[in-house]
């Protein structure tokens, strides 16, 4: 029996860490490109990697931390992170009458606009899976209940929607609703409904109307169908621009001119939740789940028909790698991120140390460098140095020193796809 709990009051506060701030305009959002130094238009950053380019950050932490600058309350309830374009803070949240997006200033806070959306959202977790997505004037977001939404950034107001369940048939692999941050590619937006003859949808970014419907076959036995809870991310592996969706059976590839079909992964998916958002470099496409799944690498090529195709380089046992939300981050060939399996909300599991781990890219083969518990154990590595681990990568001339990683309470690996 569902036991409703009172609506959490969510709060957003900003501290300075960087050497310089630049102070937001007032009522009217500044015309930024969204690429611009600064701005973080849409989940996971302007490239939906999780990396910024900003410069003149802290290089070390002062006494007490970073001052705070403001903080902004009554956000509401949900899972929703920030865009950040032109001055303003864009994201959603669950108040009691409803799911609403909202537009905060970035120099102080306040409330600019705030629409409902669509209706709360009352599960176990509640409210929004999604964030919000800016493009020039317009943003775009996914509710809970999968409505795809555009709205004028400058004051909120709604442009149009779509549905993915009445309008494409969609559904989730799962119980916790849609949960997609959506994907604007140049003159379309870009989300997964999850049905077979529309498991990926482009529709132009002014109207909503259909460019493109994918229709993707059952890629195997792994997984559940329907939509995963992850996001789009765009390759150009193999040559061909492609959208790379991890879905509910799996890793799917949709070549972005015309809605195409092109590959898929089964071998990664749970039949609860897939989650992570896709990596991607290259001809190189990265993928983890969790519920004892574990993690992938797949290599594209492109055949004669100029259908790009993908080749599994290795998988990795859920002992070794299986990340179930947060994701990772490349930076310099190496992919960081969290191991370790489902959350089961028992203080002792939610107690066990963070888990770390780094998978360095390079052309092919696999080999393990190394491994650290905090006390060194059940691991053929020398034990390292206080507060730090450093493990050399390659072999030969071409070896060279990784930067030195922080250890949490918990372990790292460092491995490397090799030549």
């Amino acid at each position: 029996m569902f036991v409703r709990r009172p609506l959490p009051t969510a709060c957003l506060v900003l501290t300075l860490t960087a050497a310089s701030v630049f102070a937001a305009q007032g009522s009217a959002p500044k015309a930024a490109p969204a690429r611009e130094a600064g701005n973080w238009p849409q989940w996971r950053g302007p490239l939906r990697d999780g990396v910024s380019t900003d410069t003149g950050l802290l290089t070390s932490w002062p006494a007490g931390g970073p001052p705070k600058l403001w903080t902004a309350n009554g956000l509401g309830a949900g899972f929703s992170s920030v865009a950040v374009v032109g001055g303003r803070i864009y994201t959603m949240g669950d108040r009691r009458d409803g799911q609403y997006v909202m537009a905060l200033s970035e120099d102080a806070g306040k409330e600019i606009w705030a629409t409902r959306v669509g209706g709360r959202h009352d599960d176990e977790y509640g409210g929004p899976r999604g964030t919000p997505t800016v493009d020039g004037e317009l943003l775009y977001v996914v509710d809970t209940d999968g409505d795809v939404v555009c709205l004028d950034t400058a004051t909120g107001k709604e442009r149009w929607r779509r549905n993915m369940p009445r309008d494409f048939g969609g559904r989730m692999m799962s119980s916790w609703m849609f949960a997609e941050s959506p994907l604007v590619d140049g003159d379309r937006v870009v989300v997964t409904p999850g049905a077979e003859r529309a498991a990926l949808v482009a529709l132009d970014k002014r109207t909503g109307k259909d460019v493109w419907r994918a229709t993707v076959t059952r890629l195997g036995s792994q997984g559940a169908d329907g939509a995963g809870y992850s996001s789009i991310v765009i390759s150009n592996g193999g040559g061909v621009k492609q959208y790379v969706q991890l879905m509910g059976r799996g890793l799917v590839s949709i070549r972005a001119s015309d809605g195409w079909y092109m590959w898929g992964n089964n071998h990664v998916a749970n039949s609860i939740a897939n989650i992570t958002t896709p990596v991607v470099q290259g001809d190189y496409v990265f993928a983890s789940s969790a519920y004892d799944t574990g993690s992938v690498l797949v290599q594209l090529s492109r055949d004669k028909t100029d259908r790009v195709t993908a080749t599994e380089k290795y998988f990795l046992d859920p002992g070794t790698l299986q990340n179930h939300h947060g994701g990772f981050v490349l930076i310099d060939g190496v992919v960081y991120g969290g191991h370790g399996p489902q959350l089961n909300y028992e203080p002792a599991l939610l107690l066990n140390p963070i888990i770390t781990h780094a998978l360095v890219f390079a052309n092919s083969g696999l080999s393990q460098i190394g491994c650290f518990t905090r006390e060194a154990k059940d691991c053929a590595c020398p034990r390292p140095a206080a507060g730090a681990a450093r493990a050399s990568v390659g072999q030969g001339k071409s070896a060279r020193l990784l930067r030195s990683v922080r250890r949490s309470a918990g372990f790292i690996a460092l491995e490397r796809f090799r030549p």
